[in-house]
């Protein structure tokens, strides 16, 4: 697939902003009780002014009416993002298994919804942020699927249905990801030149994103440079739960639980 170069959105940071933090892919779930132990501790232990949440927060998210059931697994991990929402600027970017996040969640934990791409202008300095899917043009069934699942058609269809209907729908999709990972399966990166289209277009010098689990710092042309952030999954030996934290000093990666 040929690179196209989306609209975006800008975000002009406050002057008092001296911390943001960078995370995604946490795929937050039920059966995953380590990692939600460490968003936890770090949500109430973290230095940073305003967290940008690039996507994937939850494993998967198949409406905001999962958050009237005051004991399911959504509604108490979004009670503690509305704690943190009132100590620290929140905002959340849509990733492929959390896009039918939507205003209820908003309204729920005190974060602000952010398009993909945005750009943060923050001392001088353009960030473009991402989740990161949109640029892995080799993955043409994902792309095709993606174009379909954002349609107002298709998201009105699915959440029409029953939750529980959706909720099994949702464990299908869960357990073919999982035999795909488990097959060895190669997934598509970020294409190197559509991610410099979209920097040029912005006029921004680094890309923060993620989706592809694959954290490096990559040098993409002479002043740009895409960074990706970590996938969270605390019971891994070793352990992933990292944060990308920017601060005047630069950007550095941050280990939210102990390798």
């Amino acid at each position: 697939m040929s690179p196209t170069v989306p609209r975006f959105e800008e975000l002009v940071a406050p002057s008092h902003w001296r911390t943001v933090d960078f995370l995604s892919d946490l795929h937050l779930q039920a059966s995953e009780p380590d990692t939600l132990a460490a968003w936890h501790h770090y949500l109430q232990t973290t230095p940073a002014d305003a967290l940008f949440i690039l996507g994937d927060l939850f494993e998967v998210w198949v409406g905001d009416d999962a958050l009237d059931d005051l004991g399911s697994f959504e509604s108490q991990a979004c009670a503690l993002l509305q704690a943190a929402s009132r100590q620290r600027a929140l905002f959340f970017l849509h990733g492929n298994r959390d896009f039918l996040i939507g205003p209820g969640f908003a309204r729920h934990t005190g974060a602000t919804l952010l398009h993909d791409p945005t750009v943060l202008v923050w001392q001088g300095q353009r960030l473009l942020l991402s989740h990161g899917d949109a640029l892995c043009l080799d993955d043409v069934d994902y792309q095709r699927f993606r174009v379909q699942a954002r349609s107002v058609q298709w998201q009105e269809h699915f959440l029409a249905k029953p939750l529980a209907q959706r909720r099994a729908q949702a464990r299908g999709i869960r357990a073919e990801s999982e035999a795909r990972k488990q097959s060895g399966a190669v997934y598509a990166d970020v294409d190197g030149p559509a991610a410099i289209a979209w920097l040029q277009a912005a006029r921004a010098t680094t890309l923060v994103h993620g989706h592809t689990h694959r954290p490096a710092e990559h040098a993409l042309a002479p002043g740009l440079a895409r960074v990706v952030l970590s996938d969270w999954d605390a019971a891994a030996h070793p352990p992933r739960a990292d944060v990308l934290r920017l601060t005047p000093q630069g950007l550095e990666r941050v280990a939210i639980v102990p390798t």
